[in-house]
Parts: C-alpha cells; structure tokens; sequence
C-alpha cells in the first residue's frame, strides 16, 4: 500500500515544533476551493470561468493561491490581477511551501514513490 512501510520524515519534530512560529500571521477567512490546481479551473468557449471538484472550507486564501502554484500553475496574468487586486502579505512565498507540503504528504499517502523525496525536501526548505 503506497504510503507504508515504515517510511520516516527525519525532520518532522523539528518541523513540528517550528510551525506555529512560521504561521504567525492573520489571515482574514476566507471561502477556499480546497483543491485549486490547473486540472480544476477552465474557461468556457463564452470566456466564462469555471471551477471543477470543490473542497470547499473556511481558510487561509493563501492555500489556493499556492496549490495553484503546486502542480503546473496558472497563467502569469493570473498572478498579476491576484495581486492587483488583493495583495498577498509579506512572508508568502514562505507560507506557500508550508501549505503545499500538505499535499504533498497526501499524494505520497496515496500514490508513494517520489512524493518523499519531494517531502523531505519541502520540509529542509521550510525550516531553512
């Protein structure tokens, strides 16, 4: 079963002791799609968007911004009107990592093979 095996994260204590000090900002709730990545947002032949398979919760606006980012991205003008219209606060790019490993270490649960790798990485990155 993919996700077995005894597999261990060496510097999961680590990261655990050190997250609430990374996660020290305030973000404003905010309704989230929970799953926003390429394969889930398209635009119709009209121009009109579209947004597939919600997860939908009350969270951190940044946990889509970052999955957007995770697997592909989005287009840069996506990035841009984003931040036009609703700039991101300071330490983002750090929180991004924090929010993708999640992901991260439940596509491994699911699928194993390179997501440890990917994991182990992501982790010396956040505590870098």
């Amino acid at each position: 079963m993919p996700g077995d095996g005894g597999v261990q994260f060496p510097q999961s204590e680590a990261l655990l002791t050190a997250l609430p000090n990374l996660l020290h900002h305030q973000p404003h709730p905010s309704l989230v799609h929970g799953d926003l990545w390429s394969g889930n947002a398209a635009v119709t032949v009209t121009g009109v968007p579209v947004m597939f398979d919600p997860a939908t919760y009350w969270g951190d606006r940044e946990v889509d911004l970052a999955m957007t980012e995770l697997f592909g991205g989005f287009p840069p003008d996506f990035y841009r009107g984003y931040q036009a219209v609703f700039p991101l606060e300071t330490g983002y790019q750090h929180r991004k990592v924090i929010y993708n490993l999640y992901h991260i270490l439940n596509h491994f649960n699911l699928f194993g093979g390179s997501y440890e790798a990917q994991a182990n990485r992501m982790i010396a990155q956040i505590l870098s």
